[in-house]
């Protein structure tokens, strides 16, 4: 039984060669033996694809399909390119996976230091400086490479194209396939004469110190990210970039919760039962003024609004809450005990302890 060729593309009788084109684009992609090496399945399916996009594509050879002609496909991929040749016809120049355009440059390796500030700091940002080492472009070579006054060469290998067509032997004979020089490494030229300070790498060890902006409301394990500061790239390759790990050192007067802070005091009873005025601490410095209500029950929280830390990327600020305990005193002198069970007599308060028992 004939293939149906419009099935195996998934695409209608009517379809556009647009249609077709875009249809065997998506199944090559997915099918393609280089990316499914040792799978007969896929590689039988990519066979098929190609089988019906040459006939499809080609307006005479798909009238006669249509007709229901006999069309001979026995030398279909004969031929030492002609199976790349379909793959360019339907990609471009540039192969599915790798391409005849030179591979990109090495990118330089990304750097992670750690650097701890105050919570303070934290909550309103500062300035640090981090030190690092880290690979620096070399100032002899200037990236180059190559020692003074010999520069680069082009590849003979793949004529500065930074890629070479290799033969491979697969079910549809021999195919070719594009890759990466192995020469030159994609990068189309070699050096000669490498560069002395660096041999050849375009980078030296180094080690460096920079002045990093941290922002008002970074949290513990926040990383800041600076785009091209981290390793060089070496022959002419993009740097990396740094990241910075910000740790918040704990404080004991606070304790964070976002960008909300929380700080807990302890009064008498007396004053819990009267009211008193407390002295808060404030995160940007001095005291606030609060006041305790008569009557305040233990871990009564107040709330001081716009007393907390920036929110991140805002001007605005959270709440700083303060929770109250109440302290329930232990080593009474004889008049403090005295004055307590006078106290609780006029409460109707009992106590099953006698007063000689303290």
């Amino acid at each position: 039984m004939a293939k149906n060729y419009y099935d195996i593309l998934g695409v209608g009788r009517d379809a556009t060669s647009e249609e077709i084109k875009k249809a065997f684009r998506l199944i090559a992609r997915a099918t393609h033996p280089d990316a499914n090496p040792g799978d007969p399945v896929a590689e039988a399916r990519f066979r098929d694809a190609a089988e019906a996009y040459e006939v499809l594509s080609d307006p005479d050879r798909r009238r006669r399909y249509d007709r229901g002609d006999t069309i001979d496909l026995s030398d279909l991929f004969a031929g030492f390119g002609g199976f790349d040749d379909l793959l360019r016809s339907v990609f471009g120049d540039s192969s599915m996976f790798g391409g005849g355009a030179r591979s990109r440059p090495t990118r330089g390796g990304d750097v992670l230091v750690r650097t701890e500030v105050g919570l303070v700091d934290a909550a309103f940002g500062t300035d640090v400086e981090v030190t690092f080492a880290t690979m620096d472009t070399c100032q002899v070579c200037s990236g180059t490479g190559a020692e003074e006054g010999h520069g680069q060469t082009t590849c003979p290998e793949c004529g500065g194209a930074g890629s070479v067509r290799m033969a491979r032997r697969s079910l549809f004979g021999t195919m070719m396939t594009v890759g990466t020089c192995p020469s030159c490494r994609g990068e189309g030229v070699l050096v000669t004469s490498p560069c002395s300070a660096c041999s050849g790498i375009g980078a030296v060890d180094g080690e460096r110190t920079m002045t990093v902006e941290v922002p008002a409301g970074v949290s513990s394990g926040t990383r800041l990210r600076i785009s091209g500061r981290g390793q060089s790239g070496g022959r002419y390759g993009p740097p990396g970039d740094l990241y910075v790990e910000v740790l918040v050192a704990p404080d004991p007067r606070f304790e964070r919760h976002d960008s909300d802070l929380v700080h807990r005091v302890s009064i008498g009873i007396a004053e819990a039962s009267l009211g008193t005025r407390i002295a808060i601490p404030l995160i940007e410095g001095g005291e606030s003024d609060l006041d305790v209500p008569a009557g305040t029950q233990p871990e009564t929280v107040f709330r001081m609004p716009g007393m907390g830390v920036t929110h991140l990327g805002r001007r605005t600020r959270g709440d700083l809450h303060v929770v109250v305990s109440v302290a329930v005193p232990r080593d009474l002198s004889s008049d403090e005990e005295d004055a307590l069970r006078r106290w609780a007599e006029l409460r109707g308060e009992r106590t099953d302890r006698p007063a000689s028992a303290g």
